[in-house]
C-alpha cells in the first residue's frame, strides 16, 4: 500500500481525477464485491485527498488582478476565495 500511495503522489491532477472517476463508476455499478469495494473506496479517498492538495496548491499561486477607478490594472494581490 505504501508503494501505491507514492504512486498516487506522482500523478498529475488530471490523471488522479480520471482514476477517481473510474473508481466512482465501478462503485456505482454495484458489480464489485464488498471487499473490492472497500479497497476501491480507500484508494478513491487517497486520490481525492491528492486532488484536493493539488487544487489547494494551485489556489495559493493564483493572484487576482486589482483594477483602479478607471478600470486599468494597477497590480495584483493574493487570491482570496472569500472576496469573490
Amino acid at each position: 500500500m505504501a508503494g501505491e500511495t507514492e504512486n498516487i503522489e506522482t500523478l498529475s491532477f488530471e490523471d488522479a481525477l480520471r482514476a477517481l472517476e473510474t473508481i466512482v463508476r465501478q462503485l456505482e455499478s454495484g458489480d464489485v464485491p464488498l471487499e473490492d469495494s472497500i479497497a476501491l473506496y480507500e484508494k478513491g479517498d487517497r486520490l481525492r485527498q491528492h486532488c484536493q492538495k493539488r487544487l489547494d496548491a494551485a489556489q495559493v499561486r493564483i493572484e487576482r488582478i486589482v483594477q483602479g477607478p478607471d478600470g486599468a490594472a494597477i497590480g495584483t494581490q493574493p487570491f482570496d476565495a472569500e472576496a469573490r
